[in-house]
């Protein structure tokens, strides 16, 4: 069986699928809680404080969409498909890193785990499948 069929890897996907939009729900619960995984300051005045829980309502919808995309793909897509969307995913977690980065702190919180979302996609895009 190729690499990219096999009931392991879309096990792990699954789970990789779950978390971001656990993190979706924990932004709209919990704004304060969401903005520490960026390592962030929680904002004093009310005005900032108003913007950021709006921007954390924008985070939220983010992951979960990106969950919901990828349980989708699982579900009813071609592997191809989840193998791009997982991708997708770890291009978000990059590019958070790297906001991250260009305040000094909690890049790692999003590089950590951006490389395997990309292996994780590659392995779906068949790359690795024997012929």
């Amino acid at each position: 069986m190729p690499t990219s069929d096999s009931a392991v890897l879309r096990l792990v996907a699954s789970a990789f699928a779950a978390i971001p939009i656990g993190f979706g729900i924990n932004a709209f619960v919990r704004p304060d809680h969401a903005l520490s995984f960026f390592e962030f300051e929680v904002p004093t005045s009310p005005a900032e404080r108003n913007l950021v829980n709006s921007l954390m309502v924008i985070y939220g919808a983010r992951d979960i969409f990106m969950g919901v995309a990828l349980f989708s793909a699982l579900l009813f897509g071609h592997p191809k498909s989840v193998g791009w969307i997982m991708i997708a995913t770890s291009a978000v977690a990059y590019v958070d890193g790297f906001v991250c980065w260009t305040h000094g702190r909690g890049e790692w919180n999003h590089w950590g785990y951006a490389p395997i979302l990309t292996v994780i996609g590659t392995l779906f895009l068949g790359l690795f499948d024997r012929r």
